[in-house]
């Protein structure tokens, strides 16, 4: 990272060995946290699903139909590669970001090693495999573990050219690569790249040496190469900008967002694990401002610690602008898009549990913090992040070959297919198209103009006296209010309704009511 740093007192060389109590915490740390990289067992739920259908896709299609999605290719196409090896089942799409999280294992144990030794390097790997928000995203077929990889290598690279000089040809191109395949997996690592080049900016007018001076000239041309090769895209980008945003959910306060990302990152944003949260913002307070006086004192420099100062500036920065910007714009915030930091607070979290010098002080404390990761770690693996499958699965029981599924609103619709298959026709509320897609361009003012009334009557005139019909349905989401609810009364009005399933809301994050309208003649 930007301006080197002398070793700091107190802490290991790279080739000092760890407490041997501190290896078996982090080998335990990585075999647990491989199993629940690929623990799932849960439906794919709406982004997961939407993720597949369109990786499915030629790669001719699958750029027009992300321009209605919201989203760069390179994930999508490493996807489509994928599937075509290893098939579409859950298991199977899920397991390329198990990969993904498998490979960012070693990336994370070098990272800490040349932070602090063999001993940081054990604590780092153990907090990255255990961590709930990096074993969620090794478990979901979405592109956030291959940010959290691609940040680990473009990290290392960096650190090789600036603090190590090794700044020959090979580390330059391998950091525009990795430049280039930040931009083209999530549009957040604009954020990261800034924050980077900002602190690289202020070396080049503020040198510690002129050697400094010319090492950070290139490392900005290499990432500014980076950059031209995501020209060809940029189009799209800003179509998508100014067409898709993020409809689902209201702006976030920056406070906000920081609060739900440091939970996210200790304890599962969807658990109530405050405790957790505390021993995160503990561990990052003592790693970036913690120096250890005796085995049992630990002291605060204001001036930071110059072990992870550059980490902690950069990740700051990063998140600053990108919570900012998401606000400022009145877009949504989702901290799946904090993946981008996450590498580098995780090195912070374990520079502060490395702050503890005494032996057993040291393995209480990074032993207990481990299992507290783990707990979320195990609860995200046991979640069922859908309620498809038990939708789908009452709508079989008491469906026959000709009768309609509707989904409401159609964000319920890809999972909610998959899940039931091309046993029954299927169309989305509101443009009653099929459901293995969601067009996001002027989703909020389509939905606004929609007529639950009349696709209701549309919907009855489809099915005629003898084919039932069943909705799916949610009334919770945002630009549909009132609608779904107004579809189910008008259906009403023409037959009479049976509720099949009532949304699970406490156990499941995608949860969905069935109500089920027979048919009002008996099929001939």
């Amino acid at each position: 990272m930007p301006n080197a740093d002398p070793e700091v007192p107190g802490t290991a060389s790279e080739s000092s060995a760890a407490p041997t109590e501190i290896v078996v915490v982090g080998v335990v740390a990585v075999a647990v946290g491989v199993i629940l990289r690929f623990a799932s067992r849960s439906p794919l739920w709406l982004d997961e699903a939407l993720t597949v259908n369109i990786s499915a896709l030629p790669f001719s299609d699958m750029v027009e139909a992300l321009r209605h999605d919201g989203h760069p290719p390179f994930f999508y196409a490493i996807l489509h590669v994928w599937m075509q090896l290893f098939g579409e089942g859950d298991f199977a799409v899920r397991a390329l970001s198990g990969v993904f999280g498998l490979l960012a294992l070693p990336l994370a144990w070098v990272a800490g090693r040349r932070r602090g030794g063999s001993l940081l390097g054990w604590i780092s790997v153990a907090v990255v495999a255990l961590s709930p928000f990096a074993i969620r995203y090794s478990d979901e077929a979405r592109m956030y573990s291959l940010v959290m990889l691609l940040v680990l290598a473009g990290y290392l690279l960096v650190d090789d050219i600036v603090r190590a000089g090794k700044d020959g040809l090979g580390r330059l191109v391998g950091l525009t690569a990795v430049t280039a395949a930040l931009l083209y997996t999530h549009y957040w690592s604009l954020w990261l790249l800034s924050a980077l080049g900002l602190v690289l900016v202020w070396t080049v007018w503020k040198p510690s040496s002129p050697q400094a001076r010319t090492i950070s000239l290139k490392v900005i041309a290499a990432i500014a190469v980076g950059g031209a090769l995501f020209l060809p895209w940029l189009p799209t980008m800003l179509y998508q900008a100014a067409n898709t945003g993020t409809p689902w959910a209201a702006a976030t306060r920056p406070t906000a967002a920081l609060g739900f990302t440091l939970q996210d990152f200790g304890s599962g944003l969807y658990s109530d694990a405050v405790f957790v949260l505390m021993l995160v913002c503990i561990a990052i307070v003592l790693g970036v401002f913690g120096r250890a006086t005796s085995t049992r004192t630990i002291e605060l420099d204001m001036r930071t610690r110059p072990q992870v100062r550059m980490e902690a500036l950069i990740a700051a920065v990063a998140f600053a602008i990108g919570s900012g910007v998401t606000f400022i714009t009145n877009s949504a915030f989702a901290t799946r898009y904090t993946a981008i930091i996450f590498p580098l607070v995780a090195l912070l979290v374990a520079a502060g549990l490395s702050r503890f010098t005494g032996r057993v002080i040291r393995f209480a404390v990074v032993a207990g913090t481990c299992g507290c990761l783990c707990v979320g770690g195990l609860w995200f693996a046991m979640e069922v992040r859908s309620q498809s499958a038990e939708a789908a699965r009452v709508i079989l029981e008491n469906s026959r070959e000709s009768d309609l599924v509707v989904f409401c609103p159609d964000q319920l619709g890809p999972s909610g297919n998959r899940a039931l298959g091309d046993n029954l026709e299927q169309v989305v509320y509101p443009t009653f198209d099929s459901p293995e897609f969601v067009d996001w361009v002027d989703y909020g003012n389509r939905n606004a103009q929609s007529d639950p009334v009349a696709f209701a009557n549309r919907v009855l005139s489809e099915a005629g006296p003898s084919r039932a019909i069943f909705v799916v349905w949610n009334p919770a989401y945002k630009t549909f209010e009132g609608q779904c609810e107004k579809l189910i009364a008008t259906l009403g009005a023409g037959r009479p309704a049976v509720d099949l399933l009532v949304a699970g809301g406490g156990e499941y994050f995608e949860h969905e009511s069935v109500t089920w309208y027979p048919v009002t003649t008996a099929p001939e």
